[in-house]
């Protein structure tokens, strides 16, 4: 089993990390800050740089976190904060990813909210701090403030669509 744990720690951690990793720099083909500004701005949301690094920031040490099994609840619950925010995204498109919808995200704050739940295994730093067990207790709040704060920042953040440019675009009506 804890080879299981292992391998999805290291495969869910790595991937929301590098995914930050994008949103701010231009490796792992990002493209760069200016890109992840553009990204946050084209999705409707304030904040320009500041959301971008704000949400790389977060998805960067989450993902390492959640690798190297440290401090699993806290880093389970960033996972889900940013991936209920590109959830929140990406609803409109539907579930599947072919069509750009959220099944991605989805997957993400599912793996993370398990991992909260069973814990990261014994070969994780927080088994090997003697940090581990978790109470189960731990893994409700991590899906509580994961899910709340992804959706706090979408409430936040995002600008509602303006009636003007689709009033311009029906001939002022």
């Amino acid at each position: 089993m804890d080879t299981g744990i292992l391998i999805l720690r290291l495969l869910v951690g790595l991937l929301v990390a590098g995914h930050g990793v994008q949103k701010i720099s231009t490796h792992l083909g990002g493209r760069g800050l200016e890109g992840g500004t553009e990204e946050f701005r084209a999705d409707g949301f304030r904040g320009g740089a500041l959301t971008a690094l704000a949400a790389g920031g977060g998805q960067i040490g989450s993902g390492l976190l959640l690798a190297v099994g440290f401090l699993t609840p806290l880093a389970a619950t960033g996972a889900m904060g940013v991936m209920t925010v590109a959830l929140t995204v990406k609803w409109h498109n539907g579930l599947w990813v072919q069509n750009d919808g959220y099944e991605y995200p989805l997957v993400l704050i599912g793996t993370s909210a398990a991992l909260a739940a069973t814990g990261p295994g014994a070969w994780s730093l927080d088994a090997a701090l003697g940090l581990t067990p978790y109470p189960l207790w731990w893994a409700a709040l991590a899906v509580v403030v994961g899910l709340g704060s992804g959706l706090l920042t979408r409430l936040v953040l995002h600008r509602p669509a303006t009636a003007a440019p689709q009033a311009a675009a029906h001939g002022g009506r």
